[in-house]
């Protein structure tokens, strides 16, 4: 079973993903189950024996209502009952509540059990020190996850075999795409790929009151603004480097170019690699824990 220890967007997003990703399996049962049965009867038994294989401790009630309406699965207020069911549990906390967390669970995480901290600036050596087991793995994804579009990083220590990093890996491929490096980048990934949703967000949103500015409708400036990102975003994912694309639309002496100049004048890159900084430095400080 997959326990999730907080049921908040990110672990909904991972849920709707292994929820929606037909080559997932929790338990080595599925096909099995039903294979006497017609195909359509197959796949209806199927998505409920993956669903009734997630469990979620999430303290909000209403929130736990939500979740078991929306995707059919079971909820707990206790975040025992979710360890104690769950062969792989996600912790999917804030980093400020998750020595309260592990100090609640400790005693049920035993060596067969999986945990998965998705939690910024906690340490594998952090974990390590607070839970008897060896089976730890840390992640970072990111919010695109909520539209399976997501960045996730995995760090873990060599030692784990295959059949205990696959399952893992599987789960957060179906929430997008997957990315192993060591633990010693995993505060830069935190401010890159972490928070890098929400610095590109405030870019768009400053391009859409730039757009009403000068005299676009609201509606106008976002729909220009949001499909340009997109577009862009497609154009860089067919393999065209950002260096290369922003050459093609800037033509000498032209609007484009006249755009770049006061960003250059104004320190714009500076300002992107400071901000980065700044979240990687918190990043490092929510982990001063051990």
């Amino acid at each position: 079973m997959l326990g999730f220890i907080g049921g908040g967007n990110m672990a909904e997003a991972i849920i709707k993903g292994v929820i929606q990703d037909s080559g997932f399996k929790i338990q080595k049962k599925t096909q099995k189950d039903v294979q006497d049965t017609i195909q359509d009867r197959k796949d209806v038994e199927i998505q409920v024996l993956r669903n009734q294989n997630i469990i979620v401790s999430e303290p909000r009630e209403e929130r736990r209502k939500y979740l078991e309406l929306t995707y059919k699965i079971k909820t707990t207020y206790d975040n025992k009952e979710a360890v104690k069911s769950a062969s792989i549990i996600i912790l999917a906390v804030k980093p400020q509540n998750m020595e309260e967390v592990l100090t609640e669970i400790s005693e049920f995480i035993t060596e067969p059990k999986t945990v998965v901290s998705i939690a910024a600036g906690i340490t594998l050596s952090y974990l390590q020190s607070k839970l008897k087991t060896s089976k730890l793995i840390r992640v970072m994804p990111n919010t695109p996850a909520l539209v399976q579009e997501g960045m996730s990083v995995i760090s873990l220590c060599s030692c784990l075999s295959m059949d205990i990093v696959a399952p893992v890996r599987d789960i957060f491929l179906s929430i997008g795409k997957v990315m192993h490096l060591p633990e010693k980048h995993m505060d830069a990934v935190t401010a890159l790929s972490g928070s890098g949703p929400a610095f590109i967000a405030f870019f768009i949103e400053c391009l859409i009151k730039a757009g009403e500015k000068m005299g676009l409708s609201a509606d106008n400036s976002s729909e220009l603004a949001i499909q340009t990102l997109i577009g862009t975003s497609r154009l860089l994912e067919s393999g065209i480097s950002p260096n290369k694309l922003r050459e093609m639309v800037t033509s000498p002496g032209g609007t484009t170019a006249a755009g770049l100049r006061t960003f250059e004048e104004k320190g714009f890159e500076s300002m992107v690699s400071e901000a980065l900084q700044s979240a990687l430095n918190r990043g490092r400080e929510l982990g001063r824990k051990e």
